[in-house]
């Protein structure tokens, strides 16, 4: 039997994959799927764990998504199913540095999103992913993750 890849999830898969009238509900939530199924062994970020919660119920949808279901949701489809990974202080002056190094100032909200996208990258190599999947290209083309890790984008 082979060992399941570790593949580490964005928020923008968590929530499609959670939503069934989100556009992207049937191609991110067959990776959930495999994560029950052991095809895949998922991994998230705690701060994809906390910006999903706060999607889902920001979501306009109808009828709204509660903070309980939300939570429900999450235990059930995610947390039953995923390793989260928590970054340290170290692993933060690692992201801060990487925004650095590629020049981003603070203050734009186009850099507050590389600084997201690049929270993700630092969970997927700090769980030794083998690849990180989203459907968010725009951000993370620019920020990938380090090799072994390949990034996917749906």
């Amino acid at each position: 039997m082979s060992t399941p890849t570790r593949t580490a999830l964005d928020t923008s898969v968590l929530v499609a994959a959670l939503e069934r009238g989100h556009p992207h509900h049937e191609t991110a939530r067959p990776y959930l799927r495999a994560g029950r199924d052991g095809d895949r062994a998922l991994v998230i970020s705690a701060h994809a764990l906390a910006e999903t919660f706060a999607t889902v119920t920001a979501m306009p949808v109808t009828p709204r998504v509660s903070p309980a279901k939300a939570l429900r949701l999450l235990d059930e489809s995610v947390l039953a199913v995923a390793e989260v990974v928590a970054l340290d202080g170290d692993d933060y002056r690692a992201v801060l540095q990487r925004v650095a190094d590629l020049g981003l100032a603070s203050g734009a909200v186009y850099d507050a999103l590389h600084v997201r996208a690049a929270l993700h990258v630092r969970a997927a190599e700090k769980a030794a992913a083998e690849e990180l999947v989203t459907f968010n290209g725009r951000d993370f083309r620019r920020m990938p993750p380090a090799v072994p890790c390949r990034l996917v984008v749906l």
